[in-house]
Order: structure tokens, then C-alpha cells, then sequence
């Protein structure tokens, strides 16, 4: 009876590859890890969150695999041209300056701006109201650009390389308020350090478009929005939004 050798098997797997079977491509995906509800990192260390989610579902459209690759939010943009994500699922507003340098999906939900503040606060999103306030954003982010391009000649701008140090120093009274994506401060005012804090007056902006970031000219981008456009359609994307928020963020 003929039992195959390890050589023989090789053969047999170096035949089928030539003939067009290979092995399942996986992707990296680039994100920030420390944005939540969007991606960060639950107890047990795993990166979580609506981008995780939606950027799975995409892979699964794709048939590829994904795995996660995390960065400090400065350093995304270039480690992505530099080669060490496939793309970048971390909600980052499409904007004309960063379109110079990648490409971006077609948008994936879109977001305003909300100041949040303590309860025990009279502070409004007033250029007036902000006057000689300290305020404090993430930066690279919409909301330090809205800040230092719109209040920044009356008000102190801090900012902060992470989101959760926004919101720390808050705390810790550093800060009169914070301005961020509306639906981080959503998840922020839920947890316990949130709970003496609330979000002052209507979110401001111009709704910003947060999209899928690639290297320039990429072909990926076409087959992510095509998978983007079949999980709105079938149904998971709602599903995926349902999970986080109990209003649509595609809008």
C-alpha cells in the first residue's frame, strides 16, 4: 500500500498552489485601541469595540483575514504609508489635509462635536460662555481642530495625546471642559468617572465623515467599499450599530 512521504506531500501542496489554490490573505488593521465605544480594550487586554466589529464584518464580505495591529493615534497615518497596516479602521474624520497624503472609503458613520462639562457647570459651546475657560481635546483630532481654529484666541486649548487623558484631567479639575466625537462622550457619561458630567448645549461641526483610511491608490479601497455597501444593505451593519447606540450613527 503507497503512504505518502513528507516529500511527496510537499510536492502535492507546491502542485495545488500552481494550479491556483493559496492561502487565505489576512490584512492588518490598523486602530488607536484607546477610543471607546470605538476601539479599545476590554479587562482581559482585548482590543474591542464598533470598529473591531465592523471592521470584521468587512474582512468576512472580503473573505480575508484580519488581524489587529495597534498605534498610538499620531503615528497611524505614517505606519500605515510606511507599510505596517493594510488599512486604518479607527475612526478617523476625512479631512483635506489628511487626503493629501492616503485614500478613504466611502464614510462609515458620521459624527459631531459635544462639550462636556460638570453638571454643577454653566458653560456652554458659546465663544462667549468659553472665554478665558481651559478646554481640552485630543490631538490630531476634529475636536482640537474645531477648538484652536474657532476659540483659541479667548479660551486655553490643552491637548492631550489620548482621549481618557481629556477626560482625566477634567477630573482631576485641570480642565472646565472637554470637546469630543459626541458618541465617545456617549460612552463616557455612562461609565463611573462620567456620572457627575454631562454634555453642555448642542454638538457643533460640520458632521464630520469618518472613513477607512488606505495608502494612496491602493485597490483595497474599492473592495471595502463594496463590503461596506453589502453590510448596510443586508442588514449587519444596523446590527452592529444596535449593539453600541440606540440611534443610527451611519447619518
Amino acid at each position: 500500500m503507497y503512504k505518502p512521504t513528507l516529500t511527496s506531500l510537499a510536492l502535492i501542496a507546491a502542485l495545488l498552489l500552481s494550479n491556483g489554490a493559496s492561502a487565505v490573505e489576512t490584512l492588518k488593521m490598523g486602530m488607536e485601541a484607546d477610543h471607546l465605544p470605538f476601539n479599545g480594550k476590554d479587562a482581559s487586554g482585548q482590543v474591542v469595540g464598533f470598529d473591531v466589529d465592523i471592521g470584521n464584518a468587512l474582512c468576512a464580505k472580503m473573505k480575508v483575514q484580519c488581524e489587529i495591529v495597534t498605534a498610538d493615534w499620531d503615528t497611524l497615518i505614517p505606519e500605515l504609508n510606511a507599510g505596517q497596516f493594510n488599512f486604518l479602521m479607527s475612526s478617523l474624520p476625512i479631512s483635506p489635509e489628511r487626503l493629501q497624503v492616503v485614500d478613504f472609503t466611502d464614510p462609515y458613520y458620521s459624527v459631531k462635536l459635544e462639550l462636556v462639562a460638570a453638571k454643577s457647570s454653566a458653560i456652554s459651546i458659546d465663544k462667549a460662555a468659553l472665554a478665558g475657560k481651559v478646554i481640552g481635546a485630543q490631538r490630531g483630532t476634529a475636536a482640537g481642530k474645531w477648538l484652536q481654529d474657532n476659540v483659541s484666541d479667548q479660551t486655553a486649548v490643552m491637548l492631550f495625546d489620548t482621549q481618557e487623558d481629556a477626560y482625566q484631567q477634567m477630573v482631576n479639575g485641570s480642565l472646565d471642559a472637554v470637546l469630543s466625537n459626541k458618541y465617545v462622550n456617549y460612552e463616557w457619561l455612562k461609565s463611573v468617572a462620567g456620572k457627575d458630567y454631562e454634555a453642555k448645549g448642542d454638538a457643533v461641526g460640520d458632521g464630520n465623515k469618518i472613513g477607512i483610511a488606505l495608502r494612496k491608490g491602493d485597490p483595497l479601497r474599492d473592495k471595502l467599499n463594496t463590503a461596506l455597501h453589502e453590510l448596510i444593505v443586508d442588514g449587519t451593519y444596523k446590527k452592529i450599530n444596535d449593539r453600541y447606540f440606540p440611534f443610527n450613527i451611519l447619518q
